[in-house]
């Protein structure tokens, strides 16, 4: 039987995919060294990730909280958390549409691990490709904003399988948009029974207690 492009592709992927792997146990192991919690946060593109880290890094001040950037291209994001005074790494990705490990140990030199007691990781916006590469995270935090709408979980499980928490954020519009945050719940928890679901608004602030409690609770 001939061999086609796609098999051959196979033990390529498994190759990268396992020495990704070996990159992220090493970069969990200088993490866990340092005693730094790393939360890995992954969400569409306009899902509120950085608003949520800049809302976070002014709600939990006593916290010494550091931020890596993933992006293809620009800072832009980068530039707004430097504004809170958290030390931030950016990382483009030049086309990827996800982090990996390696990208991760790169950026690691320019943190002050020893002075953190929590690190975000703000992946690149995607709901597929990201859940695939271990970055030697401590916890995976999946945020669907309400203007996505409540059917996410029908059209990308990996992602609701794979974090730890499910974030739905900017529900401050959910009186504007046919989000039905029960039913949301409901396909979250078919996928994933132990993931709780939490609705904030980072814009005005409900919903942020509960987040910032869940973090505690990681951190202790």
């Amino acid at each position: 039987m001939t061999e086609t492009s796609e098999t051959r592709q196979v033990p390529v992927v498994e190759r990268l995919l396992s020495a990704n792997e070996q990159v992220a146990a090493d970069n969990r192991a200088h993490f866990q060294a340092q005693q730094v919690t790393v939360i890995n946060i992954m969400a569409s593109p306009g899902a509120g990730k950085t608003t949520l880290l800049m809302a976070t890094i002014a709600a939990m001040q006593e916290r010494r909280i550091g931020v890596i950037e993933g992006d293809v291209a620009s800072q832009v994001d980068a530039d707004r958390i430097a504004t809170t005074g958290a030390p931030v790494v950016q990382i483009n990705t030049g086309g990827a549409c996800h982090l990996d490990a390696p990208m991760i140990r790169g950026a690691l030199v320019e943190l002050p691990l020893d002075a953190l007691d929590l690190v975000f990781v703000e992946n690149v916006g995607n709901l597929i490709c990201p859940v695939s590469f271990d970055l030697g995270q401590d916890f995976n935090v999946g945020l669907i904003s309400v203007p996505e709408g409540d059917d996410k979980p029908y059209k990308y499980p990996g992602i609701f399988e794979a974090v730890d928490l499910v974030v739905v954020t900017k529900s401050d519009l959910m009186p504007y948009l046919d989000f039905d945050l029960d039913a949301f719940k409901t396909l979250v928890h078919g996928l994933n029974p132990d993931a709780p679901v939490l609705s904030l608004s980072a814009k005005t602030g409900v919903g942020m207690d509960a987040w910032v409690a869940w973090l505690e609770t990681q951190l202790a």
